[in-house]
């Protein structure tokens, strides 16, 4: 069953490869199949790219999606049975779309993580991938001469390896507390130092009396009463002057902060 490029083929450049897919089923394995194999490959490989393309800024570099890509397209390039009497392309794109979902599913970043450091790890994926093939892991030193980058870039690269999913609160290491139960909680008590630093500057601007009231009550915790009596004044004219005080220090730390 012939392909029809308008009829089966959203892509206006697909090629008419019905031909093609029938040879291959006929080949047995060998020399002449690869060929074929790899021709209808490159044939479609257009096709996958612009399907990477679509899963572009999602913290991979293009190229890694075109990688991707293409291993589903060989995929389906190897599974597609033509007898079926489907276009391939209605085959390939499925399968070459959810190879990328795959990707994405196992790799995503659930972190922010620098692009540099996305780099990094891409590099060092690569070049770990190509070294593996002697037998062995490469060393830190073995991925520093292969990629050109420092050791302690290899080091940041391979720390990020491990680093695209988050681990739940609700998780439990190997010591049965989970990491809720040990993350610390806000402490109220931060404020207050940051209001202490923002208002140090308005209380110095202060007159001497009007500051010993503030130490008074708020410091040694006095009553309007006693501090009445300590400074000699009615109790008053002390509230007057500690409710005109802090009107005044809000104003001022509002003004500066605000």
């Amino acid at each position: 069953m012939r392909e029809t490029a308008r009829n089966q083929h959203p892509h206006d450049d697909a090629p008419d490869t019905a031909d093609a897919f029938a040879r291959l089923t006929r080949l047995p394995q060998g020399p002449a199949r690869k060929a074929l194999r790899d021709e209808l490959v490159r044939a479609w490989l257009p096709m996958a790219e612009r399907i990477a393309v679509g899963f572009r800024g999602r913290g991979e570099t293009l190229e890694d999606l075109y990688q991707v890509a293409a291993l589903g397209l060989v995929k389906a390039v190897d599974h597609y049975d033509p007898g079926r009497g489907h276009a391939f392309e209605a085959y390939a794109v499925p399968t070459v779309t959810g190879e990328l979902k795959r990707h994405f599913r196992d790799h995503l970043w659930t972190l922010h993580v620098p692009r540099r450091i996305q780099e990094l790890r891409n590099q060092v994926r690569r070049a770990a991938g190509e070294l593996a093939q002697s037998g062995r892991s490469p060393t830190v030193a073995e991925l520093a001469a292969h990629t050109g980058l420092g050791e302690g870039e290899v080091r940041a690269g391979l720390e990020a390896l491990d680093c695209f999913t988050a681990l739940s609160l609700d998780a439990e290491p190997a010591d049965g507390h989970a990491l809720a139960d040990i993350l610390g909680g806000s402490d109220p008590r931060y404020d207050t130092v940051v209001d202490r630093v923002a208002v140090r500057p308005c209380l110095r601007a202060l007159p001497e009396r009007e500051r010993t009231i503030l130490y008074l009550r708020f410091y040694r915790g006095m009553t309007q009463r006693r501090i009445a009596q300590h400074l000699g004044i009615s109790q008053m004219h002390v509230s007057r002057l500690l409710s005109g005080c802090c009107a005044r220090l809000r104003e001022e730390v509002l003004a500066e902060t605000g």
